[in-house]
């Protein structure tokens, strides 16, 4: 393959795995694991949002459970940023803080440590997933009651029918939009 863009998203678009009728009737479920088990379109999706967010020089990269992890944390590495993970209530020890939101089809809370976020530290937020927005306007919230500013917020994929992209004051991009 060569370094054409539209190639190369062409590509990672055909490692998507759609499913059916999951996790219910109705919903065509865009599996992100298609991605994870190429390994030629993991490195490509990385690497296209790591370019990305380069533009934002960010002290910190904010994982969102938990298929934003594997996003994250090489993103974190390719710039020298520091990485926090968001999860799921419950799964963190000592003190936290949390935000409840509403997704496709459930409402869930999403935690980060109280210490994690100084104070003016500049945040990229990273997720598999862009649908309703839920999960990331509370990763938005979390930041910013620590003191964080969120400078941008990255997805591998976005489904754009639900227009959550509106409920961000911060650039978003998506690498592919369904």
């Amino acid at each position: 393959m060569n370094n054409n863009h539209d190639e190369i998203i062409s590509y990672i678009d055909k490692c998507v795995r759609r499913v059916p009728d999951f996790p219910q009737k109705g919903v065509l479920f865009y599996d992100v694991n298609g991605i994870l088990n190429d390994k030629y379109a993991w490195p490509l999706c990385v690497s296209l949002l790591s370019k990305e967010m380069g533009k934002y020089s960010p002290d910190l990269v904010m994982g969102l459970e938990a298929r934003g992890f594997v996003f994250a944390a090489p993103l974190a590495l390719n710039h020298g940023a520091e990485l926090v993970l968001a999860r799921k209530k419950g799964k963190l020890p000592g003190e936290t803080i949390s935000a409840s939101y509403g997704m496709e089809y459930g409402h869930k809370t999403l935690e980060v440590s109280a210490t994690a976020i100084k104070k003016g530290q500049k945040v990229v937020i990273v997720d598999d997933l862009l649908a309703t927005g839920g999960t990331a306007t509370a990763a938005v919230d979390l930041v910013e009651r620590l003191g964080g500013i969120v400078v941008a917020v990255l997805f591998a994929m976005e489904l754009t029918s639900f227009n959550a992209r509106e409920k961000f004051k911060v650039p978003v991009y998506s690498l592919l939009q369904y």
